[in-house]
């Protein structure tokens, strides 16, 4: 569904984008990468399954190069799941490093921040729920939040 407002999402608190993907580095090779692109889905499903394990939400593209943008709760809600061994990912990751390592025939990748009220801005005009609105409270850029500078200064307030 189109939302044809001006619309920006603010979180209550802290939390934690983390930017997450892989890389095809060599095509040719599909029994090295085709078992990593195969592994997020699995992650993602649990982690669906159990929101008490911290992620908010999260989009992903693919292509050669993949990106995953998720949301946590916290920072340590991200590292509890990346240790926890009766989870999705310690195995996955232990899978990779066997299957490829450092042979350059996948990359791998991650970023993560941490973010706080006051440290992000956004906007979301003629969007689908999209990014940070789809699990922040979304609300009408509108009586002063025109502006990136405006919504930066409200970000984290609830509206």
């Amino acid at each position: 569904m189109i939302n044809r407002d001006r619309l920006f999402a603010n979180m209550e608190g802290n939390f934690v984008v983390f930017l997450i993907g892989m890389r095809i580095n060599a095509l040719w090779k599909l029994h090295k990468w085709w078992p990593v692109a195969r592994a997020m889905p699995r992650l993602l499903k649990e982690l669906e399954q159990h929101p008490e394990l911290g992620m908010l939400g999260g989009q992903m593209w693919g292509g050669r190069t993949t990106i995953l943008v998720q949301y946590w709760r916290s920072a340590e809600h991200l590292f509890a799941y990346a240790k926890n061994r009766e989870a999705q990912h310690l195995p996955a990751w232990r899978a990779f490093n066997r299957a490829v390592g450092v042979s350059g025939d996948v990359g791998v990748w991650h970023e993560t921040y941490l973010v706080s009220p006051g440290s992000y801005e956004n906007i979301y005009v003629n969007m689908p729920p999209f990014g940070l609105g789809t699990v922040g409270k979304l609300s009408n850029a509108s009586a002063g939040l025109q502006s990136a500078e405006a919504r930066l200064k409200a970000s984290g307030t609830q509206s």
